[in-house]
């Protein structure tokens, strides 16, 4: 058994199953907060900046190892030396572990963790007690709490921190952190973990995290030494934030966090192989032919995801400059604004006809911040068959896992996108040349043919209305946060978003239940913002028990449960390829079907949060309206029609050539495989019922 001086024991997260490298580095800036913030998360970042040992930047990713000043850059002749941390503690003074731990969180700007206690982990909820610039959001279950984190971390580019004790609790974080690797989200969970003494022996409540979650994590490690707790906490959070960010997992013992010792603040950081593997500059004759593929491209698409989301303005500038046409993937949605006239929206399974239109007849496909995911490809074979295709990309297990690209430069999108911008701005003449108007003009007749489109059924409430009325009346501003399933596809495809971080869903692990934390997460971390949960009534339930922590903490999240008693998507898979034979989708009581159940109004009395419910169309904007002028929390319980499909719907593994617009669970004869003939002929049924 290890005793009390061994080292941190680290695992390294090798993921075979995602077949991914695990050398994924760069940094992102800075985030800097508005003054509306509050008080603690004020006192946070004064403490992050006053630190006491040097901060990383994208030039010197590693502060423990000096870097040559710039040839331009004047030194000064001293060095200057940063004010001391404020501690609590005097600087030889012992303290507890976990102590240190919530100092180490404190160094590096934590304002809020979204923690539930438990045996292994009360130590650490001590010391969060005693610091006064980390406050705590206790969510009522740790799935929601790293949900919760995930939608801090996505909504404000920080790194998300949870906290969980061992056994049970540490295995409910298990979704949120295969989520977070799948999207590429910073978050740091920590876990409090059986005394070292009993690690091993089936004790009460311990679980092996670390090996649960090796291949879910982009990093974690089990700490058996006191000492090293403020050199792994930086490193967690130094591999979070930086290359591609993902989840890193801390597991302490509850004897290491009761331990006491001096902390050492100034120890360096153990990740050389990692640094020495970060993707270097951009070079500039790998630019410049990218630069020379669009200059004899005569129809250009950008295909961007959410690898572009810190890299938003240096994309829109090149977009300026070139008049290429962007279609986004469903993580990308806000990094180039909806409403400009060159957004084709996004693309994939359920993108827009003239979004997969363009990726059919290009000649030039720049993928940037992409992975090549199934549901944006379909059959692969197919995907972009006529286009040159260069991709870029930070991680380079991405370049050419799925689609072998032409051209790949494994760089910092933003670093590359400013280089490249660089360049067109130096060649003017290529500038001059670029000339796409026959190619912008056949896509805006594809817009016009194929526009996103909705039928209305008397008193009925299509789902995409309510959305649209949504969009209309919070002026396109708000944070929109998800479940996964038909609302989310119809959040992505009605809600138009104009800035990144402003659209908050499982993308990759589709994970049913995200929605209302992840809410959570963004109302504690955009005081003033609009939050909205537009959720539908299968995922919603899955963590219902968040109202009571909305409520607890009276954060303004407004929810729209779009209520069809459906698992909705499921339902349209078995309406298109199961000959609409209903398999244990029906979420309504059997025994009262013509009455809502659960009834959501009675979740949200439970919890003292004003709630109301819509069954008509008529009633839809008024009802919104006042969901979004009462102050506080609110839900609103739209019952929708379960029969509605999303369209466009490209089938798994199909091509643009199958492509269904038409049709829904009122027709009939849909059969596995059922084409588009026999859709439009129940669309035509479908129209002579309803006139």
């Amino acid at each position: 058994m290890a005793s009390a001086s061994t080292s941190a024991t680290t695992f390294a997260a090798t993921k075979p199953f995602f077949n991914r490298s695990n050398h994924r580095l760069h940094y992102h800036h800075a985030f800097a907060p508005s003054p509306s913030y509050p008080c603690r998360r004020t006192s946070a970042l004064r403490a992050r900046s006053a630190a006491s040992y040097p901060q990383p930047s994208p030039s010197n990713p590693n502060p423990a190892v000096a870097t040559k000043p710039a040839v331009r850059t004047k030194q000064p002749d001293h060095q200057i030396i940063p004010p001391p941390f404020p501690s609590r503690f005097a600087a030889d003074e012992p303290r507890k572990g976990a102590d240190i731990l919530v100092e180490a969180l404190e160094r590096e700007g934590v304002s809020d963790v979204f923690a539930y206690p438990g045996g292994a982990s009360m130590e650490i909820h001590q010391a969060l007690t005693r610091s006064s610039s980390i406050g705590n959001v206790l969510c009522r279950h740790e799935q929601g709490e790293i949900f919760a984190a995930e939608g801090y971390a996505r909504s404000t580019g920080r790194v998300g921190v949870c906290i969980a004790t061992s056994g049970p609790g540490a295995t409910n974080l298990v979704s949120g952190l295969a989520d977070a690797l799948l999207d590429s989200i910073p978050l740091v969970a920590i876990t409090g973990q059986v005394p070292r003494r009993m690690i091993g022996t089936d004790a009460f409540q311990e679980t092996p995290i670390v090996e649960v979650t090796r291949s879910i994590t982009k990093h974690n490690y089990l700490i058996l030494d006191v000492d090293d707790i403020p050199r792994v906490v930086r490193e967690a959070f130094f591999l979070a934030s930086s290359g591609r960010p993902g989840p890193v997992l801390i597991d302490i013992p509850k004897d290491v966090q009761q331990q006491l010792a001096v902390p050492n603040w100034f120890q360096e950081m153990k990740l050389h192989g990692y640094i020495h593997r970060l993707p270097k500059l951009p070079v500039d004759s790998q630019l410049e032919l990218i630069v020379d593929l669009i200059a004899r491209s005569k129809k250009p698409v950008l295909y961007i995801g959410g690898g572009c989301v810190n890299s938003s303005s240096e994309l829109r500038r090149f977009v300026d400059l070139t008049g290429i046409p962007v279609a986004s993937t469903l993580m990308g949605l806000g990094v180039f604004p909806s409403c400009n006239d060159l957004s084709l929206q996004m693309l994939g399974m359920h993108g827009t006809v003239y979004a997969n239109y363009a990726v059919d007849k290009a000649d030039l496909l720049l993928a940037f911040g992409v992975r090549f995911d199934d549901r944006v490809t379909g059959k692969l074979e197919a995907f972009a068959s006529r286009a040159s295709i260069v991709h870029i990309d930070i991680d380079p297990a991405e370049i050419g896992k799925n689609k072998q690209p032409h051209v790949s430069l494994c760089a910092d999108i933003r670093l590359a996108l400013e280089r490249l911008n660089g360049m067109l701005v130096e060649k003017e003449e290529v500038i001059r040349s670029l000339d796409f108007t026959a190619w912008r003009n056949e896509l805006d007749e594809q817009k016009k043919n194929w526009p996103l489109s909705f039928l209305n059924f008397r008193e009925a409430i299509p789902p995409q209305y309510a959305i649209k009325v949504l969009d209309e009346l919070t002026n396109g501003e708000a944070i929109i946060s998800t479940g996964v399933g038909q609302h989310q596809m119809w959040s992505a495809q009605w809600y138009k978003y104009n800035r990144p971080r402003q659209w908050l869903t499982s993308g990759g692990l589709g994970a049913m239940g995200f929605g209302l934390p992840a809410a959570i997460g963004a109302a504690v971390g955009n005081p003033g913002s609009i939050v909205v949960d537009i959720d539908g009534d299968g995922s919603f339930i899955m963590n219902v028990q968040e109202l009571a922590t909305i409520r607890a903490y009276n954060l303004p999240v407004k929810m729209m449960v779009l209520n069809n008693q459906h698992l909705g998507m499921v339902v349209q898979w078995e309406d298109r390829f199961y000959k609409a034979n209903r398999a244990h989708t029906y979420l309504g009581n059997p025994a009262k079907e013509s009455e809502i159940f659960p009834n959501m109004l009675k979740f949200a009395e439970a919890c003292d949060i004003p709630a109301a419910r819509v069954t008509r169309v008529s009633e839809v904007k008024g009802a919104i309206q006042k969901m979004l002028e009462t102050p506080g929390p609110y839900l609103l319980d739209v019952i929708v029609p379960h029969q509605e499909h999303v369209l466009p719907m490209i089938p798994s593994g199909g091509a643009f050539k199958d492509v269904i617009t038409e049709g829904d669970g009122r027709s009939n004869g849909f059969a596995a495989g059922a084409g588009a003939v026999e859709v439009i002929s129940g669309l035509s049924r479908r129209q002579s019922l309803h006139k």
